[in-house]
């Protein structure tokens, strides 16, 4: 496939609207190139191959980024950040996992625009109104006027408020934001292992892409050893318990099983306790 030698790759300078037409243009690869893409680049350091890989899948970052415009950012701003997680996707995908970079790449676009936002929601929250902005954008000079050098007391925010046409506590919570230093989302790498940054409590392991797929192989797993017990089981045992156990729908009651194999309901239950036991003796290792 030759598209991206013949697209021209977009540019995040310029008009929002252009880079989108362009974006949108690369087409979604199919499964196998997208193997055999990210084959080339961890086997072979294939720097095209990757490269590849990103401009087919821009698309998706302008898709996720478009939800998170309420947050005041403006959407070039979120689409190169989410662009930044795009490639460290790429540059850790495995195909042999059995998962789409759609799938995997779609954690680490979010965490970078996440990132993002949260790096950036002082400055979105600290003036949201008409008044506010002329607060924000005045406080500053009108603290030399009282020649304070730490915060205003009681009186002077009050003064400050009346001149402005605020309230006393949007001065003094605006007055504290402003006062406020930045808190670096992760630590610093020379603060030792003892250090506790921001992103360690806010980062949810849970739907980290690897984690998620040593998930599924574990629950695979453990559906191939139950596959494996119930292939142990008689059909009347195997059936038993199928449906009481692993129905499609509604579990059978003992009373159904018995009407079915015109045994006793008593004589059902029976059968369904050697048949858990077997098939527990299968699951246990040796």
């Amino acid at each position: 496939m030759t598209y991206a030698l013949t697209l021209p790759v977009p540019s995040a300078i310029g008009n929002i609207d252009a880079y989108i037409q362009v974006a949108n243009r690369y087409p979604m690869l199919a499964e196998a190139e997208e193997i055999r893409l990210a084959e080339r680049f961890h086997n072979e350091g294939d720097v095209g191959a990757a490269r590849q890989l990103v401009l087919s899948h821009l698309r998706l970052v302008i898709s996720i980024a478009r939800g998170y415009l309420g947050y005041g950012l403006p959407h070039a701003d979120l689409i190169q950040e989410g662009n930044i997680g795009l490639m460290k996707a790429v540059k850790r995908f495995d195909p042999a996992r059995g998962v789409r970079l759609v799938s995997f790449a779609m954690h680490w676009i979010k965490a970078e625009i996440h990132e993002y936002i949260l790096k950036n929601w002082r400055l979105v929250k600290v003036a949201t109104t008409k008044a506010q902005r002329k607060l924000f954008f005045n406080l500053r000079s009108l603290k030399s006027d009282y020649e304070a050098t730490d915060t205003l007391s009681g009186t002077q925010a009050a003064e400050v408020a009346a001149r402005l046409g605020v309230k006393q506590d949007e001065v003094v919570e605006m007055e504290t934001r402003l006062s406020g230093r930045d808190i670096a989302l992760e630590g610093n790498p020379d603060d030792g292992d003892e250090a506790f940054a921001p992103i360690d409590y806010l980062a949810d392991s849970r739907y980290e892409p690897t984690r998620v797929l040593e998930n599924k192989a574990i629950a695979r797993l453990h559906e191939e050893g139950l596959h494996e017990a119930l292939s142990t089981l008689d059909p009347r045992s195997r059936r038993i318990i199928e449906a009481r156990w692993l129905p499609e729908g509604e579990a059978a009651t003992l009373h159904d099983l018995a009407a079915e194999f015109d045994v006793s309901a008593e004589r059902i239950r029976q059968i369904e306790v050697k048949a858990l036991q077997k098939m527990r003796g299968a699951l246990t290792p040796a």
